[in-house]
């Protein structure tokens, strides 16, 4: 099971398998500015890290938040 797109989906309250590759706020309405700052807590309490500021306001998607855990070396399964 996808550990990232099990976290996504417990926030904005679908199930899993709503929560694609492309899943964004674009592809998801209840994704909006308050559940994108809950997105990342989550995923900050998920996999006991911390983002930087500045990478923060570029989480705005599924594949960008998967980079980015990716790019601080988190094991994502």
């Amino acid at each position: 099971m996808d550990r990232l797109k099990t976290t996504i989906a417990a926030v904005l309250e679908v199930d899993v398998a709503a929560i694609g590759d492309d899943a964004s706020p674009e592809t998801l309405p209840d994704w909006d500015s308050v559940k994108q700052m809950n997105i990342v807590l989550a995923v900050e309490d998920e996999f006991d890290v911390r983002f930087k500021d500045e990478a923060i306001e570029n989480l705005s998607s599924y594949a960008l938040i998967r980079q980015e855990l990716a790019s601080m070396g988190v094991a994502l399964s």
